[in-house]
């Protein structure tokens, strides 16, 4: 007998939430199809059902975080229902919690998979830049005054250029906080990131509460 379609997307679902935590945890390279499928109940014959190559799985393991269940660092942000500029300084206030340093399975792939995607071509590339798109768009739209305006009137209109280094320090930021591993340094990095970070996007606390 037949599974019905939704059976099949639920599997999938479960394989790529296995694979996102494992590549999360461990890097891209290191973990095998088996462990992947023992992570999600099932055995590695099922496999190729579901995706082409392990290379297909890469993409898609770091695009489903976009559309997987909210992690606990991300329900806090969203717990409020916040819109425009609260929602973006929601995100980045979540972004760079202890809450997500500490989430190691359910990071941002941004986060625990840069080095890995340095290394790659192709599709883990393409889908690792979506996601870094989609965040630069949401801070892109919801920026505050510029400081930097007032000291050098060439970056004036330069929006996107601010939205990307606002997502510089916050994937930076992370990533070098995770990499110091202790808390003091860590916890010094991360704060100090989400200081400039909520400058340079124009907002404060009174700001992102009335926008």
């Amino acid at each position: 007998m037949p599974y019905a379609p939704e059976h099949k997307v639920e599997t999938r679902t479960r394989i790529l939430d296995s694979a996102r935590k494992l590549f999360n945890r461990n890097g891209l390279t290191t973990i095998s199809i088996d462990e992947i499928m023992a992570g999600a109940g099932l055995t590695r014959g099922g496999f190729y059902q579901y995706f082409q190559s392990k290379e297909e799985l890469y993409a898609e393991a770091i695009t489903h975080f976009r559309d997987c269940e909210p992690a606990p660092w991300q329900r806090e942000a969203f717990a409020a229902n916040p819109q425009g500029q609260a929602l973006a300084k929601a995100i980045l206030d979540a972004y760079l919690s202890r809450t997500h340093l500490d989430d190691v399975d359910g990071s941002c792939p941004i986060i625990g998979l840069a080095t890995d995607v340095a290394r790659e071509n192709g599709a883990a590339k393409r889908a690792y830049h979506q996601i870094m798109e989609m965040m630069t768009g949401v801070f892109g739209a919801n920026l505050g005054p510029n400081p930097i305006a007032g000291i050098d009137r060439s970056v004036n209109d330069a929006e996107t250029q601010r939205a990307l280094a606002v997502v510089a320090l916050c994937v930076g930021g992370m990533v070098l906080a995770r990499a110091v591993g202790e808390e003091g340094p860590g916890d010094e990095l991360r704060v100090a990131a989400h200081r400039y970070a909520t400058a340079l996007a124009g907002w404060d606390n009174k700001q992102a509460q009335h926008a």
